[in-house]
């Protein structure tokens, strides 16, 4: 399908949306301050071997260690017969490896190493790094240290299968492996003898900035977010890419003429009077997506809730009250909100384990219907997703791997009033907490007046709706008790102050 790739660059903030019919299939957002480290490689030293865990700390040079798994550091033996998907490049190529070796017999504290960023830094743990590094081109990908041909599952072609294998098997060099990827369907042997010739010479030119290197630090850095988008996005699908910086436009000529002569006349510079993510509907769909609740156009709804373990999508009928039948309505609002829910993953970058819970189903024929529908819908995601069965309850476990931040962990952050919660005490709670800590105060003798320092808000509640039982506490103390409104103060904050 015809689709546009949208790039909104500035000096502090990058970009990159891919939009197939009005609908975005893929955004990523990448700051100046922030930036992504997945691709880099770097010159590690060991800090810290852990058996217990089979892990180990790295230090490559960046403020927290990195973490390294004992499966990141054996070789990968690829089966026969397995698939791999070239959407998931860079590092998250292979299966983990099986334990052959401890890794205390693998690697030694104080070892130099060299690795790659696999996952960015995620909350409070450090980056993930491999020793099996992976160079993505825009045809193939290069694993220096694997010896292995795969083919991308999404070319489906047996012939042209064949014979992408065949060209890369005659021209590979003596070491390493290489993954064909989707965009190479249909490409010349010249091309990916091009593409092979540039990424082995990047592999040399790695190997000699680690020889270099003093200390702990970076040996190669990945592509900017601008270039990566067009490496990996920018397919014969794509009708045009549309990018609203100059500077940006040129760098992108650049690297097109380079990789992908053939496709320059595709790229256009952005000259319209409003922002280019407004233009495209992009803003908006990205607010929409930065909310909780996601409205269905039937009038049903789906709840979205990010937590630290895991996220959790509930599916509601809302004011969506059918025409037939209770079955009918659920059945009709489910396979409504499987499209929304697989968009709903992608636009935000959900990861890890994801519980879907779907309104239940009487009929076992339309719990699989809802369940095919699911599994189809996320045949687009570039992210690899595992979707197991549905429960008689109507939930649905599935994962989603994840290798950066999602939208909502990289454009916002936790709120600094309610901590993050979600939730405050109700203004009651509150005066209830104080009357309890007036009671204590029973115990104080000598004392004539006794100030409650509380937020506006919980004083005009006292006053008005607890006025009967601050007068009782009165009564009970035997003193006047004086509220007094603090502004600053936090909604859930007081202060019990007696004087003699």
């Amino acid at each position: 399908m015809p689709s546009d790739l949208v790039i909104n660059s500035t000096p502090v903030e990058t970009r990159v949306a891919l939009v197939e019919n009005g609908v975005i299939s893929d955004l990523l957002i990448e700051r100046s301050r922030d930036k992504g480290l997945v691709g880099s490689v770097y010159k590690g030293k060991i800090m810290r071997v852990l058996p217990g865990m089979q892990a180990c700390f790295v230090d490559i040079g960046l403020d927290r260690a990195a973490f390294l798994y004992v499966g990141d550091i054996q070789p990968h033996e690829f089966s026969e017969n397995e698939e791999i998907t070239d959407d998931e490049v860079v590092v998250s190529t292979k299966k983990e490896a099986k334990v052959i070796q401890p890794i205390q017999d693998l690697v030694k504290e104080g070892q130099e190493i060299l690795v790659q960023v696999a996952k960015d830094a995620i909350g409070t743990k450090g980056a993930r790094i491999t020793t099996h590094v992976s160079l993505p081109g825009r045809n193939l990908v290069y694993m220096p240290t694997v010896n292995h041909i795969g083919i991308s599952r999404r070319i489906a072609s047996e012939d042209e299968r064949k014979r992408l294998k065949d060209i890369v098997e005659s021209s590979r060099p003596p070491e390493g492996g290489f993954i064909v990827r989707t965009a190479c369907e249909g490409i010349s042997q010249k091309a990916i003898k091009s593409d092979m010739e540039y990424l082995t010479r990047l592999w040399k030119d790695i190997q000699r900035n680690y020889e270099k290197k003093q200390g702990s630090g970076l040996v190669h850095e990945e592509l900017d977010v601008e270039l990566r988008g067009v490496r990996d996005l920018f397919t014969e699908d794509v009708k045009r890419l549309i990018v609203d910086d100059p500077r940006t436009h040129k760098k992108i000529l650049k690297f097109v003429n380079q990789f992908l002569p053939r496709l320059k006349n595709n790229i256009e510079l952005f000259r319209g009077e409003e922002p280019i993510f407004d233009t495209f509907g992009i803003e908006l769909e990205i607010s929409r997506a930065l909310g909780r609740k996601v409205w269905l156009k039937s009038g049903g709804y789906i709840i979205v809730d990010e937590a630290e373990a895991l996220v959790a999508i509930d599916v509601n009928t809302g004011r969506y009250v059918g025409r037939h039948n209770l079955e009918d309505t659920i059945i009709k609002t489910n396979l409504e909100a499987v499209k929304e829910i697989a968009y709903q993953l992608r636009l935000r970058n959900c990861g890890g384990i994801i519980i879907l819970d779907f309104i239940d189903m009487e009929k076992e024929t339309n719990r699989e219907k809802v369940l095919t529908a699911l599994k189809e819908e996320l045949t687009r995601d570039r992210a690899k997703t595992n979707v197991l069965s549905m429960s008689s309850l109507g939930l649905v476990e599935m994962t989603r791997k994840r290798t950066r931040e999602s939208l909502t962990k990289t454009l916002c952050e936790p709120c600094n009033y309610c901590d993050g919660k979600g939730y405050l005490k109700s203004k009651t709670t509150i005066c209830y907490e104080i009357f309890r800590e007036l009671q204590r105060e029973t115990r104080i003798k000598d004392v004539q007046v006794t100030q409650v320092h509380v937020h506006p808000e919980v004083a005009d509640w006292l006053y008005d709706e607890e006025r009967e039982m601050l007068e009782e506490t009165e009564k009970t103390l035997g003193r006047n008790v004086i509220i007094k409104a603090e502004p600053a103060f936090h909604l859930e904050q007081f202060d019990v102050v007696s004087r003699a």
